[in-house]
C-alpha cells in the first residue's frame, strides 16, 4: 500500500507527532506503562475547554458529565479495552457538547486484562440503562461497545468511528492495510486477544457485532479511516443494517488514520470528519436522518 500517495502531509505530521510521544521502550511496558504513555500521547493533543463537567457516578460507574439538552449522548472512548478513560477523551466529549448543546456523558468503563469481557459493556450498559433514550457515540473498542450495547438496549441512534467490530481478520482492509500507521493488523489481534485474558473466545455477538442479529438496530451512522485495518467493518455494518431493513450509513474517510479524532484541530481531513461526526450526533438527537433512504 502506496501511503506516501494516499496519506497527505497534515496526517503524516500527526503521526510523527503520535511516534514521537511513546518511549523506543514503549512495546516492552506493562499495562499500567500503557496506560501511561497513551495518556501522555494523548495530553500533547488535548485541547483545554471552557465547559465544567461533573464527575460522578452513575449506576455504578464513574462518567464525565457535560450538562445539555437531551437526549443524552453517551461517549465511549477508544483505547482497545486496555488504555483510556476520562481524560484521553473528554475534549472530544467538550467539543460535541458545545456544537450540539446536547448532554454528553462520557463513560470510565471497566478496562482490560484486570476486568475481562462482559465487563467493559455491562458498565456502558449500565449507564445508558440508567439515562433511558439515548444517542451513542464512540470510537474503536468505544464504537464496538456502541454496537454491542445497541443490540440490547433501545437507544435513538448511534455514531460509530473507527470501529472495531469483529471483521474477518483474513480479508479485506484487515490485510490490505495490516501494516497501516497507527494501527496493524498485529495490534487488532493483540487487542483482541487481551480483552479475553488471552483465551480465543467463542463466536459471540456482544464481542463481534458484525455476527448479528442486524434486526431492529437503531439508525446508525459509520465513519472508517482509510488507511485502518478495521477500515472494511465500518460499510460492513451498515451494510448489514440496511440489509435488514434498518436505516445505516457509512463513510470512508479518505486518507485518514485510526485515532484521527485527536488531529481535528491539527488535519483538514479530520477536521471535516469530526464536523461531520457532530452533525450525525445531532441529527440522530432530533431524530432526523439526512442521508436519504
Amino acid at each position: 500500500m502506496d501511503y506516501a500517495k494516499l496519506i497527505d502531509a497534515e496526517t503524516w505530521a500527526f503521526i510523527r507527532a503520535t511516534d514521537a510521544a511513546y518511549p523506543p521502550d514503549a512495546v516492552d511496558l506493562d499495562i499500567a506503562g500503557q496506560r501511561r504513555v497513551y495518556d501522555a500521547m494523548c495530553a500533547v493533543f488535548h485541547r483545554d475547554y471552557p465547559q465544567r463537567p461533573l464527575d460522578h457516578v452513575i449506576a455504578g460507574v464513574r462518567v464525565r458529565d457535560f450538562a445539555g439538552a437531551a437526549p443524552a449522548v453517551v461517549y465511549l472512548h477508544g483505547g482497545g479495552f486496555v488504555v483510556g478513560g476520562l481524560d484521553s477523551h473528554d475534549d472530544i466529549c467538550a467539543e460535541i457538547n458545545a456544537a450540539t448543546g446536547l448532554r454528553v456523558v462520557l463513560v470510565d468503563y471497566r478496562l482490560s486484562p484486570e476486568n475481562r469481557h462482559p465487563a467493559a459493556l455491562d458498565d456502558c450498559l449500565a449507564v445508558v440503562r440508567s439515562l433511558g433514550d439515548v444517542v451513542l457515540a464512540g470510537d474503536s473498542a468505544g464504537g464496538n461497545l456502541c454496537a454491542a450495547v445497541a443490540a440490547q438496549v433501545a437507544v435513538k441512534g448511534q455514531v460509530l468511528i473507527y470501529p472495531g467490530l469483529g471483521g474477518d481478520h483474513d480479508k479485506g482492509s484487515y490485510l490490505s492495510h495490516a501494516n497501516a500507521p497507527m494501527l496493524t493488523r498485529a495490534d487488532v489481534l493483540f487487542y483482541a486477544g487481551i480483552r479475553h485474558g488471552g483465551e480465543v473466545p467463542a463466536p459471540d455477538p456482544s464481542v463481534s457485532p458484525l455476527l448479528g442479529p442486524f434486526e431492529g438496530l437503531p439508525p446508525t451512522v459509520a465513519f472508517g479511516a482509510e488507511c485502518d485495518p478495521l477500515c472494511d467493518d465500518a460499510e460492513a455494518y451498515a451494510a448489514a443494517v440496511r440489509a435488514a431493513g434498518g436505516r445505516a450509513v457509512s463513510f470512508t474517510e479518505k486518507g485518514l488514520v485510526h485515532g484521527y479524532l485527536r488531529a481535528r484541530h491539527s488535519v483538514t481531513r479530520a477536521r471535516d470528519s469530526f464536523e461531520r461526526i457532530k452533525a450525525a450526533i445531532a441529527a440522530l438527537a432530533e431524530g432526523h436522518w439526512p442521508y436519504g433512504g
